[in-house]
């Protein structure tokens, strides 16, 4: 046993570890996706099965789950080979560890006394990694060769000595080798500084102390989890929604949960969920229980980010289905379908925990790709994701133009993307209307208009939630729908497939403007206070027509 004072002071030096890790990427790479919208993570893991002990506030929540199953990955590769102090491992299988071929992960094992005694490992998003489109978010994807270069686990790092035909192999892949240079440095860099301080915690603490630091920790997060669960009346609550299409076959795809609560166990039956589709919204099943876990955490806010969050839950995922995919099913746009996963879990948990859970977020990153090149010949590859409105909660109103609720990652300034690539903003602002009614609103999405300021660029949009808006829970209404438009001749024009475009070529002066959804609401329109409407509408977050509609109101009294 440890005492609650040093627990909780080793779990506030180990999370620094880790937060310093995250801090060091963020300093150093070259990639925008990462060193300003922090689309990366770090954590410590187990030294035998690879579950998460620690990780950083900084890094991305989805990675929680998935990295396990890539260290999981790593153990089984050393397994057959000699493993030494020094060694890195990096691979992008999304199969085996999860998310898509732009997420790179690099494990290392931690030594000490001669025995591996935990492994650190840091995931990032690369800028680029080959495949048929720019920045590698293909909408019409239908096999994993198409949307990157695939990785298994190979020794980057033996034995401290870095092995340049691995680096050369990747950068030769890549429309970006220089980001690619840059964001591999980093999280090698990364990686030595967490084995430093983590040398350093031993030294000061003891090996026994801090081993017995992570067991306690795991059951502080399971114990914890359990007491929510139990919390919970016992009973099955059910909830479905749905992906736009695929990119390939203009169909909708089910995303359904079937949530039992027994006692202080919680299983996760997805089995009514679509069976793998053609297109590149398939992820694999460790993505899938990663998603719940994150989905879990934004209910259950004070259980430390560890494996012993889920040791009291089941899933039932067959296999293969949208959400256990194999290879080769494309994977690439795994954000939309595990945004989709924990907007069921928050609508089945609705039922159960009505004075818990939110509204439903925007649910689409918007993977936009622009791609060209220079008067000088260089080419250039912007990509970058956009926000939206989360739900609104039991609390208040929901967060206007925020991230996605997979990730703690910030949206790129317009400044920081004008001064990369060749493209002016004409519009970035609140979406009015868009925000879904409720006692509590949803937050507003965003509208976006950047403008070409080069002669050609290539076009290439990933999203969601063009057909099926976010919903709201507990009598609160849907967020608005997600739209993209373009031009064509004179005219302006949206997808087919609603938020997914390929084979789109814009010229110097033309514009691209994407309307994003808003979050769904929270309880019935009507409670909505009057003077919360009439702020809304002094604010211009709302027009009088949509008072009147969804709030019985115009804000003159009538």
């Amino acid at each position: 046993m440890i005492d609650a004072v040093t627990l909780a002071v080793l779990k506030g030096r180990l999370e620094q570890i880790a937060d310093e890790m995250d801090a060091t990427l963020f300093r150093t790479a070259f990639n925008p996706i990462i060193a300003e919208a922090h689309d990366a993570s770090h954590g410590l893991y187990d030294a035998e099965t690879g579950d998460t002990l620690v990780q950083g506030k900084s890094g991305l929540p989805i990675f929680v789950g998935v990295m396990a199953f890539a260290v999981r990955a790593t153990i089984a590769k050393a397994g057959r080979g000699t493993l030494v102090d020094g060694d890195v491992f990096i691979f992008n299988d999304p199969y085996d560890g999860g998310t898509h071929l732009s997420d790179f992960k690099l494990v290392r094992p931690y030594f000490h006394d001669g025995r591996v005694f935990c492994w650190l490992a840091s995931v990032g998003h690369w800028h680029d990694v080959g495949g048929n489109v720019p920045g590698n978010y293909n909408p019409v994807a239908s096999e994993s060769y198409q949307e990157g270069v695939h990785i298994p686990p190979v020794k980057l790092v033996d034995a401290g000595r870095l092995n340049d035909d691995i680096v050369e192999i990747l950068s030769c892949n890549s429309r970006q080798p220089t980001s690619l240079y840059g964001d591999l440095n980093g999280q090698v860099n990364a990686l030595d500084l967490g084995a430093k301080r983590l040398g350093e915690l031993i030294a000061e603490y003891g090996a026994e102390t801090i081993a017995t630091a992570f067991a306690e920790l795991r059951a502080m997060a399971a114990r914890l989890m359990r007491a929510h669960i139990r919390d919970l009346p016992d009973g099955t609550y059910s909830a479905e929604d749905f992906l736009d299409n695929d990119g390939i076959a203009d169909r909708p795809l089910r995303i359904a949960l079937d949530l039992t609560v027994t006692g202080d166990r919680l299983t996760m039956d997805f089995s009514r969920s679509a069976a793998p589709c053609a297109g590149p919204v398939n992820i694999a099943r460790s993505t899938a229980i990663a998603s719940c876990y994150v989905a879990l955490k934004h209910v259950f806010r004070d259980v430390p980010a560890n494996a012993g969050c889920l040791e009291p839950v089941d899933f039932v995922i067959p296999e293969p289905s949208i959400l256990a995919a194999r290879a080769p099913k494309p994977v690439g746009g795994y954000t939309e379908t595990i945004l989709r996963v924990i907007d069921v879990v928050f609508q089945a948990l609705a039922h159960a925990a009505p004075d818990r859970v939110n509204g439903c977020a925007y649910g689409t990153i918007n993977a936009l790709s622009l791609a060209g090149h220079r008067r000088d010949g260089r080419r250039w590859v912007m990509f970058s994701f956009f926000g939206g409105g989360l739900g609104g909660n039991p609390e208040g109103d929901g967060l206007n133009h925020g991230n996605a609720p997979i990730s703690t990652a910030t949206i790129p300034p317009l400044e920081i993307l004008e001064a990369a690539y060749p493209v002016m903003f004409t519009h970035w602002a609140l979406r009015p209307d868009s925000g879904g009614p409720g006692r509590h609103r949803g937050g507003l999405g965003a509208v976006y208009e950047l403008e070409l300021l080069e002669e050609q660029a290539d076009i290439f949009l990933f999203g969601e939630r063009g057909r099926f808006a976010p919903p709201g829970v507990v009598g609160g209404r849907p967020g608005a729908l997600n739209r993209f438009t373009y031009p064509e001749g004179s005219a302006l024009k949206s997808p087919p497939m609603a938020s997914k475009m390929v084979g789109l070529s814009i010229t110097r002066g033309q514009r691209l403007r994407l309307e994003t959804p808003g979050g769904g609401g929270y309880g019935d329109p009507r409670q909505r206070p009057a003077e919360a409407v009439r702020r809304d509408l002094r604010l211009g977050y709302l027009t009088p027509e949509a008072a009147k509609r969804d709030y019985g109101t115009d804000g003159n009294g009538s």
